[in-house]
């Protein structure tokens, strides 16, 4: 009996799944993911601004929504501000006058410095600086830095679905259905 428990043991070792590679620990677990969001969607929304033609900038599926042109400047806005605070960053008063009806090519240059912003706030951030409460142009905010970084990364992929929806309306496939090159 021995001998066969040791034969059925000695089989099941032989058919299991190789090991998987070692998991190394980050010590900003929750900056780390932050950084990997910011990747992606800034890839995906500079994109999605660069696949609108300039003549539908001014396109917005009903009168309550925003043209894609607000959201493109939206979008820069809030990751001007937003990551400014999470990485206690100077706050252009430029960001602040971004014109919505400005031309595309300003409008997406102004979105890449925006990303520009996120990509040094983040950068520099720690996960043990989550729980400090944020500044805004020297007031308390009443935030942590943990839910800016939450909102950021939450608007990212909500302003990404709004864009990529407007592209699709308009017989566009958003950056994150083209096929890989």
């Amino acid at each position: 009996m021995m001998l066969q428990i040791f034969v059925l043991a000695a089989a099941l070792a032989s058919t299991q799944a190789p090991a998987p590679p070692e998991f190394t620990p980050s010590v900003n677990p929750v900056l780390d993911a932050a950084r990997k969001s910011l990747v992606e969607h800034s890839k995906y929304l500079i994109d999605a601004a660069e696949l609108m033609p300039a003549e539908k900038y001014g396109y917005h599926p009903t009168d309550a929504q925003m043209t894609f042109s607000k959201l493109v400047a939206h979008i820069t806005t809030t990751n001007t501000v937003i990551c400014s605070m999470i990485g206690s960053l100077p706050v252009s008063p430029d960001v602040m006058k971004l014109d919505d009806m400005a031309p595309k090519e300003t409008l997406v240059t102004a979105m890449k410095q925006s990303f520009a912003v996120c990509t040094e706030a983040l950068a520099k951030t720690t996960d043990a600086q989550l729980g400090e409460e944020l500044t805004l142009m020297a007031r308390r905010s009443g935030q942590s830095r943990a839910a800016a970084v939450i909102t950021i990364t939450s608007d990212w992929a909500d302003h990404y679905s709004t864009a990529a929806s407007y592209l699709r309306l308009n017989g566009i496939l958003p950056p994150s259905a083209q096929p890989k090159k």
